[in-house]
Formats: structure tokens, sequence, C-alpha cells
């Protein structure tokens, strides 16, 4: 599954790449149009959907729980939340079957395997990395994505899953559409150690900006999460900002579509890892990943 590549459209034909997704199979060529379209057509909303569905994840006692036992957002926030976005993106660079998407694929699984983690929260997780961009994509996104856009990102999930030994993940986008959609309604709820990890996952978007407008940063990230979440985490809605965000994303919305087709993949030019000196070109796929945890109650050990 090497990376197959698009010759750069004509300067200014802002939807050629649209129209070429459109006629490819979601199903076979999968890597290729989630390559295209999370490298190529909207890097940066991948990017802040991938955040705030790690975000999601700690909605559910179960893994809030766990990633608040081991203290990692606590004292690493910030290499937690690259570790994260630099591996998923080494599986959509390269391959999940490349020898770089099998040593992403390592790292994520033995770092799994230190925790007594439900098969059906690895699932859910999953489901998330599929749906949240797809969700954020609809409504801030400069354009809608193409159906071989959605369902490809399910395919491309998919085999990440199946690759990481995940149970039971549905063979149908809408299937796992649903499956994503009624366990956040049956498994969202507050609790301490979700509601300290998001705390902790917040103040790692604050330090993005200087001192001065960290509150107003804060705001606005609590402001972009829907009712659901904020209630799981007991943030207040603060409406007024809110609002000013979701106007913030929509008028970028409007002006990237003036913009000239993006011409470089985020995947061959990606910006500085925040939590690494120098930049990811300094680095291989092995560098990247949490190292083997401290001691934590019985309860949240693995069997390795």
């Amino acid at each position: 599954m090497a990376p197959r590549h698009l010759d750069p459209p004509r300067r200014g034909d802002r939807y050629a790449r649209a129209r070429h997704l459109a006629t490819l199979d979601a199903e076979r060529d999968h890597a290729h149009i989630y390559r295209i379209s999370s490298g190529l057509e909207f890097p940066w909303d991948y990017q802040r959907a991938l955040e705030l569905a790690l975000l999601r994840t700690f909605a559910v006692p179960a893994i809030g729980g766990l990633i608040d036992a081991t203290g990692q957002f606590a004292h690493a926030g910030q290499r937690r939340y690259d570790d994260t976005l630099v591996l998923m993106a080494a599986l959509a660079k390269y391959g999940y079957d490349s020898p770089e998407g099998r040593t992403a694929l390592r790292t994520i699984n033995r770092a799994h395997s230190w925790y007594a983690i439900d098969n059906a929260d690895l699932l859910y997780t999953l489901s998330a990395f599929v749906f949240e961009p797809i969700r954020w994509i609809g409504r801030y996104g400069w354009r809608p994505l193409v159906a071989q856009e959605r369902v490809a990102a399910f395919h491309f999930y998919r085999n990440v899953g199946l690759r990481m030994n995940i149970r039971d993940i549905p063979g149908r986008y809408e299937d796992f559409e649903q499956y994503n959609r009624e366990y956040e309604a049956l498994r969202f709820a507050p609790a301490p150690g979700g509601r300290r990890v998001a705390d902790h996952a917040v103040d790692v978007a604050c330090h993005w900006v200087p001192g001065p407008l960290r509150p107003v940063m804060r705001t606005m990230v609590i402001g972009l999460m829907d009712e659901p979440l904020r209630r799981a985490f007991a943030y207040p809605e603060p409406r007024a900002v809110a609002d000013l965000a979701r106007l913030g994303l929509r008028l970028r919305a409007r002006g990237s579509r003036l913009l000239p087709p993006r011409r470089r993949s985020f995947y061959d030019h990606p910006p500085k890892v925040r939590s690494y000196p120098g930049t990811q070109h300094d680095y291989t796929v092995d560098d990247f990943g949490v190292s083997a945890p401290t001691a934590v109650e019985p309860r949240w050990r693995g069997r390795t």
C-alpha cells in the first residue's frame, strides 16, 4: 500500500481534487483518499478534529479514569497529544502495512497492553477518530466532504483497528456511526478523573497562545464542545464566546475557499512538534510514544 501521488491541480481549481476523489472506490482506494483528504484538502481541520476526538474519549469515566491514573496528561500533556497525532500521521503518510506504519502500530499496541482497557472503549476511541473529523468538517470545512472521503476514513481506521486487534468493528459505515452515537449516549458521564484530564488537555491548548490570551482560549475551547461533552466535564456553556468562536471558524472556511489548492501535503511538510526539539524530520517513528508506566492501581494494570 505504497503512497500514490496526484499531480497538483491547475492553479485556482479549488475543487479539482474533490472531483478526482469522487471517481474513486472508497473501499479499494481508502488509503489514497484519506491521505489526500487529510493531508492536502483539510490538514488543519483534521488536526483540530483529532485533538477534539481525543478529548471526547476522556468523557467516558473508564477512559478518563485510566488516563488520570497514569498521570500522563498531568505531567506531559503536550507530549501525549504530539505522540498520538504523530503516530496517526505516520499511518496515513506511509500506510498501516509499511515498515513505518507497523512500527507505529507496535508502539500504540505496546502502550495499550500495559493497562486494562475494555474492547468497547478501544472501539469507541477508534470511532471517534473516524467521525469527529467528519462532523467538524461538516460544520467548519471550506467544502463538504464527498461521500468517498467519509467512507474512506471509515475503511482506513477499520483497517488500523483490525491491526490493533480491536474486536467487533462493524463492517459498514452506518453501523459504526450508530455505535459511536449510542456509546456516547450510554457512557458519557461526569467523573472526577475525566474532569481532571480534560482540564489538563484544555490547558495544553491554552499554552499554544501567548499568556494574556489563555483565558480567552480556554473559554473558546470549551465553547466549541457540544452539550453532552460539556455536561460530562461539568463545564458551563460560554454562549457569547462560543458563538464568536464558531463564527470565526466559518469565516475561516469562507476565506479558505478563495485560496489556491494546497500543493504540498501536510505529511511531507509537518509543523514543528511542540514537545520535541527540532522538527519531525529529525525523528523516526520509533522516537515517538509513551514510555513504560510507573505503578498504577491494580485495577488499571494490563497483562504485560
